[in-house]
């Protein structure tokens, strides 16, 4: 039994310096410097393509380009022109959806390579860390905490067996004391490793965040406010009721969906989970509720003060999750 203890050690020992090792390494901290270039860059950052859409939506809403009414129907007034190109992906997506549902613009315009290329830039700047990025040392720590929390019943297994033997009396120590400060140290080694894995805001990111909530402090814009600060923050009750109630309802799968990098569908090369909050995750939310368009895999969010998670899935074969307060 000592010999298989002290393999347990180890292998548990090699297995946690290998991964935190490769987690270390992994692109995760860009280049100090990074500013956040506009509001639709500050959404994605604070919130991901979730909060984009969210920030184009109401800014359209607010000078009175589009209007929601119930139950979640978008009307696109007459004459009404985008003015930047996440805005001209929510008039191609409701011109193609002619039951204008919200939910089901929400999902279609964050699989938008419009949106999706603001997560790219954000992550060539090296403020935020592609969702593919670290997708192995999060499945890496993952395996590495459940395969130590399954050795524990083994354990105790094992040390019964121990003692049932002819020379109980004379026996070792027990192999289950022997080997849980292994165990503990590899799960919860493992389990934090793919916490962090999970993040997408790097350092770098996490700072531009900060400069540009308070470069927009005293922002009174609703659209602003929703990019910073999320739905919750949004002025408007009765479009801020409506885009949470949107967030929440799940929709099918986009029939072009395939593999996923976060929460996103579609066909491009690199996608972006709905969300991205504060701490780090790719995930954070739009102020309130949740949604789901996914396919293959998803990327879960949670915030408070305003509780918002999504998950769409897209192309690119890798899942996260996150939670922010806002």
């Amino acid at each position: 039994m000592n010999i298989v203890a002290v393999l347990c050690y180890l292998a548990v020992g090699a297995s946690s310096v290998a991964l935190i090792a490769g987690l270390a390494g992994a692109p995760r901290n860009g280049p100090a410097g990074g500013h956040v270039h506009d509001v639709m860059e500050g959404a994605f950052l604070a919130g991901g393509p979730a909060r984009a859409v969210d920030t184009a939506i109401v800014a359209m809403a607010a000078d009175g380009r589009l209007s929601v009414g119930g139950p979640g129907i978008v009307l696109v007034h007459p004459n009404s022109v985008a003015r930047e190109p996440v805005e001209r992906a929510v008039l191609e997506a409701h011109a193609a959806a002619p039951s204008g549902a919200l939910h089901t613009l929400r999902c279609a315009v964050m699989r938008d390579p419009a949106v999706q290329e603001i997560g790219d830039g954000l992550a060539a700047r090296g403020l935020m860390a592609a969702p593919r990025d670290n997708r192995r040392w999060q499945v890496w720590g993952l395996a590495q905490a459940i395969a130590c929390s399954l050795g524990f019943p083994v354990a105790f297994l094992l040390t019964v067996v121990q003692y049932m033997g002819e020379d109980a009396v004379g026996a070792e120590f027990p192999f289950l004391v022997m080997v849980v400060p292994a165990l503990i140290g590899g799960a919860v080694t493992g389990a934090v490793c793919a916490a962090l894995a999970k993040r997408r805001i790097t350092r770098a990111g996490q700072q531009a965040l900060r400069e540009y909530r308070t470069a927009h402090a005293y922002a009174t814009h609703p659209a602003v406010l929703v990019a910073a600060h999320g739905l919750g923050a949004l002025p408007d009750p009765v479009l801020r009721a409506q885009l949470v109630a949107a967030a929440r309802i799940r929709t099918a799968p986009h029939p072009r969906t395939a593999w996923s990098t976060g929460d996103d569908a579609g066909a491009a090369a690199v996608v972006w989970c709905a969300g991205a909050g504060t701490g780090g995750g790719c995930g954070g939310g739009s102020g309130g509720g949740g949604s789901s368009c996914s396919s293959g895999s998803s990327c879960s969010s949670g915030s408070s003060s305003g509780g918002s998670g999504s998950s769409c899935s897209s192309s690119s074969g890798s899942s996260c999750s996150s939670s922010s307060s806002s």
